[in-house]
């Protein structure tokens, strides 16, 4: 391609975007009277091309045209918008306006020569634009909570993270605080996207996408959460025991995904066990599900809060255990060491004893080891989550989530044996 066409080329992509930003610009403002928009699609395609034009420029000139170009244009934009405020023919909203500049921006972007980023950015844009409505309705829906819990998550991922040293501390230098952290921000994303999944679900999808979006959180609140129900009124437990069952298999794909998500070689060695104890506990559920009738009662969230630092923190520093006491193990007892502290953490949370085992595979810990571990960490918190559903939720319920959960750890531990060692 010869430099005339490249240049061609950049203009062309500036107009585009122009006119792609100018349409949305456009349908939105429909209903506008004349001369009462701050430009229209014309106009958009203008500014685009204006960008581009000035980006070339600037080559030869400097990049000081491209800032007294923005300078200007912002301010004849600005001085149209005022004029049409001051006559009653323009809201108080200044989105046109922005998008106007933003248009010249990725003009300008797309003239030197970086057209896919400034394509994809004016898509975005368009997209962003366009759902003004949904965005809104978002923003309305959300509560106190959620914001903030929001606001914790980007806390503890976008500025304490980079920070942290990403080296080892400690005895056999098992302590490394970036990557502690790291797994800590990763289950509490995955919890965050749990909680929005149940709420934007609501209530007409009733205990069973509460049941099957709550497990991506935490499998063992919904659990609890259900034989609580159950035990208040034992009509309920065919549904409840539908929605134990689907938190309690959703465990599975988690601790694959959690356990990949680390170190990609983990995938293949716990897909087979994952596999069949989640279709242990998914076929029963379905075999329920289909028993009962479409109008199913629904329970509310177990999920109250979407992000709590001190579960974090507290997350944390069990994460810190677990890694500080299989190093340990590793080294004074080998394997059977670390196998015999997953299925002891497996007692309360698998999460933290697959991830760290995930970690340990990175550096010396064999990967059977590490997936036999994860295995091992699953049967027993579902043997556990049977128990209790037992114990809390009484005879009807127990009779329900127990065998599928029982059948799930012996499936998994089978596979494991035959598919791992």
């Amino acid at each position: 391609m010869s430099e005339e066409q490249q240049i061609l080329y950049r203009l062309g992509a500036a107009l585009a975007i122009g006119l792609l930003i100018g349409v949305e610009r456009g349908w939105h403002e429909r209903d506008a009277q004349e001369g009462a928009r701050i430009a229209g699609v014309r106009t958009y395609g203008l500014v685009g091309l204006l960008g581009g034009g000035m980006a070339l420029i600037a080559e030869r000139f400097g990049a000081l045209v491209i800032g007294l170009a923005f300078v200007g244009l912002a301010g004849l934009l600005a001085a149209v918008y005022v004029e049409n405020l001051r006559r009653g023919r323009a809201d108080v909203g200044i989105t046109s306006l922005v998008a106007a500049l933003l248009t010249f921006a990725l003009g300008a972007l797309a003239a030197m020569g970086e057209v896919v980023i400034a394509a994809a950015s004016a898509v975005l844009t368009a997209l962003l634009l366009g759902y003004k409505p949904q965005l809104h309705r978002w923003v309305n829906a959300l509560e106190g909570d959620e914001l903030r819990a929001g606001i914790k998550l980007l806390l503890i991922s976008v500025v304490l993270l980079p920070i942290l040293p990403n080296r080892g501390f400690g005895p056999w230098q098992a302590l490394n605080p970036y990557a502690i952290w790291w797994m800590v921000v990763l289950i509490a994303g995955i919890s965050f996207v749990g909680y929005f999944a149940v709420k934007i679900g609501g209530a007409a999808r009733g205990t069973v996408f509460t049941g099957l979006a709550g497990g991506l959180a935490s499998s063992t609140a919904v659990t609890l959460h259900f034989s609580r129900l159950a035990a208040r009124d034992a009509g309920l437990a065919p549904v409840l025991a539908t929605g134990i069952l689907l938190a309690c298999g959703t465990m599975f794909p988690r601790m694959l995904l959690v356990a990949s998500l680390l170190n990609r070689e983990l995938f293949q060695l716990l897909l087979v066990p994952a596999l069949a104890m989640a279709g242990c506990v998914y076929l029963p559920a379905l075999l329920f599900l289909r028993s009962q009738s479409r109008a199913q009662p629904y329970a509310a969230s177990p999920l109250r809060n979407p992000l709590e630092l001190k579960t974090a923190l507290g997350f944390g520093a069990l994460l810190a255990a677990v890694m500080l006491l299989g190093k340990a193990l590793q080294h004074v007892a080998g394997d059977a060491g670390l196998l015999a502290l997953a299925a002891a953490s497996g007692v309360g949370d698998v999460d933290a004893i697959t991830l760290s085992l995930a970690r340990m595979s990175q550096e010396d810990l064999p990967l059977a080891v590490a997936a036999g571990g994860a295995v091992v960490a699953g049967a027993v918190n579902s043997l556990v989550k049977g128990a209790m559903a037992g114990a809390i939720g009484g005879r009807a319920i127990g009779l329900r989530v127990g065998p599928p959960l029982l059948g799930a750890a012996s499936a998994g531990l089978a596979a494991a044996w035959l598919w791992i060692a």
